[in-house]
């Protein structure tokens, strides 16, 4: 089953440009607001005033952008009519011009790739479930469909898509803290030794809740067990982990039908989030 965000919720991309010069920070749009408003003010002590900042952070910021610069992006005007000032460079004044043609294609290209948002976040949710390290060889994804409390255990059923479901018996303390209830989006783990693999179930009855029935996509045997993997309908697979003796038994091969047996209590429930 496919994991995506809440038909109520928007997903939005954001993004800003930053300039480095040699790895080391240039700035971004702050620093350049600072260049726009010494252009406009002439002066750097009401250039900080305009940006909420202190005359030595602005110089601060002035000085490091010369220096990566290699040339001066401001200069002060010394005595005449005006009684001196600040001023930008020509450099200084190309730096500004460019910074906004790199911004407005920056910027369409970030209204781009969030017009497609939904499928990107869609997408970065099953990146977080790739990116999960776990022992056990059995993960489903899917989402809470019941929850029946108990006075201790719970028991919590999970759709995990393509016709099939897996019931859990959790704690009630883990219902809570995991906020498990219907709709909520979990995964499953279940050990391959915590399976059993079932040939023909005609006539057989099991206490185990969870079957799931599909057919022999590989085996690979070892010196004492053989490393059995059933294929569901929907792609989907279930490893187990079984004696020779009993693979022999069963007459288990590639392309035969197979059933994987476990237990509620088999099976590990956790959140993404």
């Amino acid at each position: 089953m496919s994991e995506s965000l809440p038909s109520n919720k928007s997903f939005e991309i954001h993004g800003s440009v930053w300039m480095t010069v040699d790895g080391e920070n240039f700035g971004g749009r702050g620093r350049v607001e600072l260049l726009r408003h010494i252009a406009s003010c002439g002066s750097i002590t009401r250039a900080a005033k305009a940006m909420s900042m202190s005359y030595k952070a602005a110089w601060d910021a002035i000085d490091a952008m010369n220096q990566l610069a290699g040339e001066p992006l401001v200069q002060r005007m010394v005595g005449g009519s005006g009684g001196g000032g600040t001023k930008l460079t020509p450099r200084g004044e190309r730096l500004i011009h460019n910074f906004e043609r790199i911004e407005r294609e920056h910027r369409r290209f970030v209204e781009a790739i969030s017009a497609q948002a939904e499928q990107l976040a869609d997408d970065y949710l099953l990146f977080r479930k790739l990116d999960m390290k776990t022992s056990a060889r059995n993960q489903f994804f899917g989402k809470v469909t019941r929850v029946v409390p108990g006075a201790v255990n719970d028991e919590i059923d999970i759709d995990i898509g393509s016709g099939h479901s897996i019931a859990a018996i959790v704690t009630h303390e883990s219902t809570q803290s995991l906020d498990l209830k219907v709709g909520r989006s979990v995964f499953a783990l279940i050990k391959a030794s915590s399976i059993i693999v079932v040939a023909d179930e005609a006539g057989s009855r099991f206490s185990a809740r969870n079957r799931l029935s599909g057919q022999v996509a590989r085996l690979q045997g070892g010196a004492v067990n053989t490393d059995v993997t059933i294929e569901l309908p929907g792609g989907a697979n279930v490893s187990a982990i079984i004696t020779n003796e009993s693979c022999a038994h069963l007459q288990l091969a590639v392309g035969s039908a197979a059933t994987a047996i476990f237990k509620a209590s088999s099976v590990i429930v956790g959140v993404t989030d």
